[in-house]
């Protein structure tokens, strides 16, 4: 849990930028769009290959 406490004469628009900036810097939101966007490994494999055999599809006859 994230405490800020605000100083005397402080105004709220800069407590709170400090709380976003704690927060972000938590990695909350991060993880859990990581976590909500979970891909099996066998799948992110797959799309890995057929990434790349586009690309030596697309640039691998450059030579010729």
């Amino acid at each position: 849990m994230l405490i800020i406490s605000i100083k005397e004469n402080e105004s709220i628009d800069k407590a709170l930028k400090r709380f976003k900036k704690k927060f972000e810097k938590t990695g909350v939101v991060k993880e859990l769009r990581r976590r909500s966007a979970f891909e099996k490994p066998s799948i992110a494999r797959r799309k890995e290959m057929i990434r790349a055999a586009y690309k030596q599809i697309t640039y691998g006859n450059v030579n010729n």
